[in-house]
Order: structure tokens, then sequence, then C-alpha cells
């Protein structure tokens, strides 16, 4: 069970990795993150690739349910699934802001490291000294302020940059309370 994790979560990340990659390959820096390319295009890869991970978020919630994988009154990492879960679903469903998304996908690097912590905490390594739970201390930390914190104030300036160019509809109120239930879940991760 702990490797499929480990590889949904690797795959994840390796996928919006390529299709980041890829995507800048094709195309300038600049204009990979116009506002029309976030909302209305979606790059090579990337609906696949959110509905992959729509998939695994669903698959974990029911996971984290069943097995009562959780803690706290209103548990944090249930919340972060059933925002990511309706944030997806209906981008999905309508076919926008898919590049968008795939941006948000960038913290699942962070995740890998959360889940490290939780198998050497299961193997017993727990002494502060030991070297192996400094480093994986402070990749941790480097990982969460870039791949969580950075990256989603950069997504989030950007929606507010740009919020006049949204059309009159749910896509931006949606994609603002997505970002500031992610970014509230992000203080409490770290």
């Amino acid at each position: 069970m702990i490797g499929f994790l480990k590889f949904c979560f690797l795959s994840t990340f390796s996928a919006v990795v390529f299709i980041l990659l890829n995507q800048w390959s094709l195309t300038s820096f600049k204009r990979m993150f116009e506002h029309k390319e976030l909302v209305e295009g979606t790059w090579p890869w990337a609906y696949q690739a959110l509905c992959f991970s729509c998939g695994y978020f669903a698959y974990d919630q029911q996971d984290m349910l069943q097995y009562r994988l959780y803690s706290g009154f209103i548990p944090s990492i249930l919340t972060h699934h059933l925002v990511l879960l309706i944030c997806f679903t209906l981008a999905l469903y309508r076919r926008i802001t898919i590049n968008y998304l795939i941006l948000t996908l960038i913290c699942e690097l962070h995740s890998v490291f959360l889940h490290v912590r939780k198998l050497r905490r299961m193997a017993g390594v727990r002494d502060a000294e030991s070297r192996v739970v400094k480093v994986e201390w402070i990749l941790n930390w480097i990982m969460f302020v870039f791949t969580r914190l950075v990256s989603h104030i950069l997504i989030t300036g950007k929606l507010i940059k740009d919020a006049s160019k949204f059309e009159k509809g749910i896509e931006w109120p949606l994609a603002m309370l997505g970002m500031a239930g992610m970014n509230l879940l992000n203080a409490f991760l770290g």
C-alpha cells in the first residue's frame, strides 16, 4: 500500500514536471503563463494528469475515511482533499482552468517528503540529533516553502492580478476560494 501511495505521489509530480517542461519547450515562458493560456488552454497531457490526480485524491479520501487514517475534529487532510476534488472535478467537467490546476499540483513534491517523514517515524528513527532526521527536516522545509508557499502565493497573486480578465461566472470565485482554502491548509500542514 505504501509503495502504491509513493508511486502515485511521484507519478503526479513527474507528470506535472513533464507537462511544464514540455509546454515551456513548445512556447515561451511568458506566453505559458498568460491568462488566456491558463484559463482556456489545456497543455498537452494536462487534462489526463488532472484526471489521474482527481482519481488519486478520491481514492486517498476514501482510504482515509474507511481506515480512519486522520486526526482532529476537522482533519485538514480530509478538507484538503475535499477542496481539491470539488475544484478539480468542476474544472474537468467544464474543461476550464486546467492549466491553473496543474500548477497547483507542484505542491505534491512536498507530499513526498511528508511521507518520507511518516515512514522515518514508523521505522523508529526519531532522534532529532541524527543526520537522517536533520537532512529530512531541512529538505521537508525547503520543499514546503517553495512548493506550497511560494508557488501558491504566486498563483493567488496571478488570480488577483487577472481578476478582471475572467468572464462573469463561477471560475474566478471558485479559484480564489480554492486557493484561499489551500493557503489556509498549508499554514496548518507546515
